[in-house]
């Protein structure tokens, strides 16, 4: 049999289980475009495939990057539209990766401040504690 007759399919239950998306949010996607047609079973339930939980991982990374949702339903939509986006989604991701690797410097340097003020607090109660 080939793959295709055999993928494995998952109810929105399943779906939610796995990711830690609410079906709520789920459903969600799918209405504002984010998330691919899902395919349904003769009964009208969603089924999504090992792709559609793939394309549901990226998206979790693209929103830890903080990437607007209007941005990634544009991505989603130059998916859709073909290989001759490329250009256009590279340039996204590329924005995208400049704004998350200019919020890793600020938290840096939010990071060596607290390390300085923790570390200065850390020598005041060990000189306290030889003067007592």
């Amino acid at each position: 049999m080939s793959q295709s007759l055999t993928q494995t399919r998952y109810t929105i239950s399943e779906v939610e289980a796995r990711t830690g998306l609410t079906q709520h949010t789920l459903r969600w996607y799918e209405r504002i475009g984010l998330m691919p047609h899902v395919d349904r079973s003769h009964s009208g339930q969603r089924r999504f495939s090992d792709k559609d939980l793939g394309w549901l991982a990226f998206v979790g990374k693209l929103r830890t990057t903080g990437m607007s949702v209007a941005d990634m339903v544009r991505y989603a939509e130059l998916v859709r539209e073909g290989e001759h986006t490329f250009d256009e989604r590279r340039e996204l991701l590329e924005r995208t990766r400049r704004d998350v690797r200019a919020r890793i410097a600020e938290l840096t340097d939010a990071l060596e401040v607290l390390d300085y003020k923790i570390g200065t607090y850390a020598m005041n109660s060990v000189a306290g504690k030889a003067e007592q």
